[in-house]
């Protein structure tokens, strides 16, 4: 028990610290001005995807007692020969690819702080498509938590717009990332929910699955950074931009998916939320105190503080009223 406990808040604290330095590294990494090209967005997330299946590969190892000739037979088994549920991941990793290069867009045109505000409408997407697709009933606390998520970042927004609304090239900048960041949600919402439908139908392991979902993800994602990136490609070279941030950057956006998964089996959703909350309130510190590209108004706390309690409030259970009988 004691050392479950500390598994817990020791994934919550590394997811805390994971979600914010990975919003801030990816917001500065494409913010900073250097000599020669910016590094490819689509690039990065390939790397993220082979870097992903190989620390899945290495912990498919570990959990088969190191043996090389028990992994391959494990994988030869579960992917090879099972080409029809190997399909059935084709979908969620294209969207899952989708939504990583829209984050980089994202975050190339809105500060960490207004990102990671208006990201949390993913809790919303997620939602709803877990009412439609999974067919699971909602509680008031949640229903009234979506209320207040919407508002909040819609607060947000509306701060951010008007903060850039004189300043043509800045609103347009802002209004870019504005439209990422929900498609992303709302690709976020529904390939969350789709995989989680998968991992409920059968018994393979996450990390199996992982590397499933991630050899899908990188044939899209290269086929996707040779179709429309070719060209710069073919003169600059794939890692073209490539510097020790970028490198930073792919370790954690691999990491992410890892971290997530042993925050859901050691921890639960208050403190995930918990978790989140506290990565938002740094994150817009240090956008405030280091990065200086946001302008905190009390608009946006207020936004911030409803998109922070609906977060606790979705996580909360409604427990039943115990029922007393009554002594005659």
């Amino acid at each position: 028990m004691a050392l479950s406990s500390r598994l817990k808040y020791v994934s919550l604290g590394v997811l805390v610290l994971q979600t914010t330095l990975l919003v801030l590294t990816m917001r500065y990494s494409r913010t900073l001005k250097e000599n020669g090209p910016r590094y490819l967005a689509s690039s990065a997330v390939v790397s993220a995807e082979v870097l992903k299946i190989f620390m899945c590969t290495l912990l498919i190892f570990s959990e088969n007692n190191f043996s090389l000739r028990a992994m391959y037979e494990l994988l030869y088994k579960e992917i090879l020969n099972k080409p029809v549920e190997l399909v059935k991941l084709a979908v969620p990793a294209g969207i899952y690819t989708l939504q990583n290069n829209l984050l980089y867009v994202a975050l190339s045109n809105l500060d960490a702080a207004t990102y990671q505000v208006t990201y949390q409408l993913k809790i919303l997407t997620t939602a709803l498509f877990s009412v439609s697709m999974l067919g699971k009933k909602l509680g008031s606390y949640q229903w009234l938590s979506l209320l207040f998520l919407t508002a909040g970042v819609t607060l947000v927004q509306v701060t951010a717009l008007s903060q850039c609304i004189h300043n043509v090239m800045s609103a347009s900048s802002q209004f870019v990332g504005l439209i990422a960041v929900l498609m992303a949600c709302v690709s976020s919402g529904f390939a969350g929910v789709y995989f989680e439908k998968i991992l409920k139908e059968t018994s393979q392991s996450l990390w199996l699955r992982n590397i499933q979902l991630g050899l899908f993800s990188f044939l899209f994602g290269l086929t996707g950074m040779m179709v429309y990136e070719g060209e710069s490609v073919k003169q600059e070279g794939i890692f073209q931009g490539y510097n020790i941030i970028t490198c930073i950057v792919v370790v954690l956006q691999a990491l992410g998916g890892l971290i997530v998964a042993v925050v859901i089996k050691y921890a639960d959703n208050i403190l995930k939320g918990f978790a989140t909350s506290l990565s938002i309130m740094v994150s817009t510190l240090i956008s405030y105190f280091l990065l200086k590209d946001f302008n905190p108004t009390s608009v946006f706390f207020l936004g911030a503080v409803l998109v922070i309690a609906a977060t606790f409030l979705y996580g909360y259970e409604q427990k039943p009223a115990s029922s007393s009988t009554n002594k005659v």
